[in-house]
């Protein structure tokens, strides 16, 4: 059969791109392993959009809720993903979780349904040399496909142990305890947020990072390294008392300017300190220097919040650790998620740098539409920033520091930031009716 672009994976994101081209007309072909004499070391069966993990789409509260609000504006752009959701889905209060075999079923059968698409259970091995394609295999991409794509990105490895540092929001850092410095007080400008501690809280710390809970490894990841760069900050600490003290948490140079203390006479130095760094272009966004972990979620909240300064944080992102497949997406991809050195290759869903189901098939939806308006030749308008998904967009292809990409789950961290005199406590309601807003001026504009 000739076809208009080749999907490669048949997870969230090509599925859901798939969806989006074919019911345009667009003859897609649609490349699945699973089923075809291969499998991945995590999926189950060989139905597609199989959920691996939880079978949990999160919150969807649309109204107060970044993720929900997701939910929200994929509803709008008529996603498959959330059609089959909802026919799929069991009860779990605010929360949309639903029937696994259920939900893979109703993808199945809904593109089966569709006339100009072709599923094949086939491997592929390398990046197509010509015609539009869509790479959405994610992070379980196969090595040949993973060595071929490293080829063309300039990637040493793809697979690898990705430890994850925390985001906070900066809205919550208590600037009474913590100051601005520069990196241990080197230069002229003030880019890092320092929380001071003293000894007593240093070792408490150390110790809490040693016996706190931490994730196991799943057996298909055992024999997976550290990326080198992302070493887990309790591996650190591991290595003797002051490892961190001369490593991550190094306070040499840092003078606390604050009024003096018991704990912090002025003028003098903190015994160790937690480093801050701007994450975003929007200044929202806060990562903690250093603190790769694989503590469980729960442990970390209680552990970091015992940080002088992060007392109330609250946190776009916790740590993890985990093997992951993806691109340094805002060096390597454009602003339709073509790739630079290669722009008839497009890729889509966790392998770009998002977390998380909802957000791996809201970027399967925008490659789809992207991918669409090509075909036809029409121009393609930019979802707006103010949105979830413009947000994420935005995040994936620029706004984040290339030199420090992670995945990101969406979060309103992400958004430009509403007007300041907006109260704090009906901000996140701000955030969504501005984006709702927004979205359905871009729907009318679009014609979509």
């Amino acid at each position: 059969m000739t076809y208009d672009v080749h999907i490669i994976g048949g997870g969230l994101a090509g599925s859901e791109a798939a969806w989006q081209l074919a019911r345009r007309g667009a003859r897609v072909r649609l490349s699945e392993m699973r089923g075809g004499g291969d499998m991945s070391p995590a999926h189950q069966g060989t139905g597609l959009a199989e959920l691996v993990c939880s079978n949990s789409f999160r919150s969807d509260d649309s109204e107060k809720n970044a993720v929900g609000l997701l939910h929200h504006e994929m509803r709008q752009l008529d996603s498959l993903v959330m059609a089959a959701a909802a026919v799929a889905q069991v009860p779990a209060g605010s929360a949309l979780a639903v029937d696994r075999d259920v939900f893979s079923g109703e993808v199945e059968a809904a593109l089966a349904a569709q006339p100009s698409l072709t599923v094949v259970r086939e491997r592929i091995d390398t990046l197509p040399v010509a015609g539009l394609t869509i790479v959405a295999t994610g992070p379980l991409t196969a090595a040949s496909l993973a060595q071929s794509i490293g080829g063309a990105t300039g990637a040493e490895s793809l697979a690898f142990f990705d430890a994850i540092a925390p985001i906070v929001y900066r809205d919550t850092i208590d600037m009474d305890v913590c100051w601005m410095a520069s990196r241990w007080d080197k230069g002229e400008t003030k880019d890092y947020i320092n929380c001071p501690m003293t000894r007593e809280q240093y070792l408490a710390f150390r110790d809490g990072l040693l016996t706190g809970d931490k994730t196991e490894f799943r057996e298909w990841e055992a024999n997976t390294p550290y990326f080198e760069g992302c070493m887990p900050i309790e591996v650190m600490a591991e290595r003797g008392e002051d490892t961190l003290r001369f490593g991550p948490m190094k306070p040499v140079g840092l003078d606390n300017p604050h009024e003096a203390t018991e704990q912090f006479p002025k003028g003098r130095w903190p015994y160790a300190v937690v480093q801050l760094r701007q994450d975003n272009k929007l200044g929202t966004l806060w990562n903690m220097v250093g603190f790769q972990t694989k503590l469980k979620h729960a442990e970390q909240v209680r552990l970091f919040r015992t940080i002088p300064g992060l007392e109330n944080a609250e946190f776009a992102r916790l740590g993890g650790l985990h093997r992951n497949t993806f691109l340094n997406s805002p060096q390597l991809l454009d602003r339709q998620l073509r790739l630079k050195s290669a722009p008839h290759i497009r890729f889509a869903g966790q392998i770009t740098g998002c977390e998380g189901y909802v957000e791996s098939a809201a970027v399967g939806l925008m490659a789809g539409l992207m991918t669409a308006a090509e075909i036809a030749g029409e121009e393609w308008t930019a979802l707006p920033r103010t949105t979830a998904m413009g947000a994420l967009l935005a995040h994936i292809t620029g706004d984040a520091e290339a030199d420090s990409y992670q995945p990101m789950n969406v979060n309103f961290g992400l958004f430009p930031p509403v007007p300041a005199e907006v109260k704090k406590k009906v901000r996140k309601e701000a955030y969504t009716a501005r984006a709702k807003a927004d979205l359905a001026e871009w729907k009318a504009a679009a014609g979509t």
